[in-house]
């Protein structure tokens, strides 16, 4: 065997290697949620506690009516400000970030753990948007 095909064997290993490695997170990402549509979402968020994932600034240009911030970055330090006996409804534009963050928040063990399917980007529901001041 030459040095080229070593390398693409190894090349190949690994690509094969990463994607099962990525399969396997995906599949334990959303097995740590239940994925919400807009309106079982609507109906049950009043008793629940609503965190948009997305950045600060991203939140202040919009956000679900009823959410709080807790950044994806900050979560891990920022944990104990949820409840473990309510209901988390997790949200961010799309869905990827909440899935992370419910693994996340599953490992420090938290249950009842919700994803709003569409993300932001497909709700339909109330928002408020914060006031830029000047």
């Amino acid at each position: 065997m030459n040095t080229w095909t070593i390398v693409t064997i190894v090349l190949w290993v690994l690509i094969i290697a990463y994607a099962g490695w990525e399969l396997l997170q995906y599949f334990k990402r959303k097995k740590a949620a239940t994925s919400l549509d807009n309106e079982t979402f609507k109906e049950d968020m009043r008793r629940a506690q609503i965190v948009d994932v997305r950045e600060k600034d991203v939140f202040n240009s919009g956000h679900i009516l009823g959410a709080r911030n807790i950044p994806y970055s900050q979560l891990k330090q920022r944990s104990g400000e949820l409840r473990n006996d309510q209901p988390i409804y997790l949200y961010e534009k799309k869905r990827t970030m909440s899935y992370r963050a419910a693994l996340l928040l599953k490992k420090q063990g938290f249950a009842n753990l919700y994803v709003l399917e569409d993300g932001y980007s497909g709700w339909d529901g109330k928002i408020k948007r914060k006031k830029h001041v000047n």
